[in-house]
């Protein structure tokens, strides 16, 4: 066989085989692939947004959960972006607590996990997730997903342990954990 032939044979079957992994190899697959780029393609995206009834319902019940374990806090909720939607500074609550429970939010919400466990993933000298500006890696961050998405954070600042402030936050996730779809 010339080299001409063997390399357009090459070709030919090198083709072939990357036809065949880009090709969907079921209905099934076919139409998830097409939903992909469709939704890729799209130029408007729907996002779930926390409700300012929800926010205010675990606010509520953060603050109640805090006083019964006689601790003086600030709740903060974000939104996804990360834009405050909701500050209730209990009674007694220090002027730090604010800024810290805003901090404790915006990660929870950016990373979509708990800040006291996204703080056990930083350790070392060099560069992390704890360099990025507005983050806090202290407990009391905790998530508020809905369809497998962060769609807000509350954040809890004022105990004094993070396993505290997370207690409260959870506590107050707990208030509208039923209603979130």
């Amino acid at each position: 066989m010339k080299i001409r032939t063997r390399l357009a044979a090459g070709s030919l079957a090198g083709l072939a085989v990357l036809a065949g992994a880009v090709a969907a190899t079921s209905p099934a697959q076919a139409a998830e692939a097409h939903a992909v780029r469709a939704a890729v393609s799209e130029p408007v995206v729907q996002t779930g947004t926390l409700s300012a009834d929800a926010a205010l319902k675990i606010a509520d019940a953060a603050l109640k959960e805090a006083v019964k374990q006689k601790q003086r806090v600030s709740v903060v909720i974000v939104d996804r972006s990360g834009a405050t939607r909701l500050v209730l500074k209990g009674d007694g609550a220090g002027p730090q607590t604010e800024e810290s429970a805003r901090r404790k939010a915006f990660t929870a919400v950016s990373f979509g996990r708990t800040t006291s466990d996204l703080g056990k993933g930083i350790n070392g000298s060099g560069p992390s997730i704890a360099d990025i500006p507005g983050t806090l890696f202290l407990g009391g961050g905790v998530p508020v997903a809905s369809g497998g998405a962060p769609i807000a954070g509350i954040g809890v600042g004022g105990a004094p342990s993070g396993d505290i402030d997370e207690s409260i936050a959870q506590a107050g996730l707990k208030a509208v954990a039923g209603q979130l779809r």
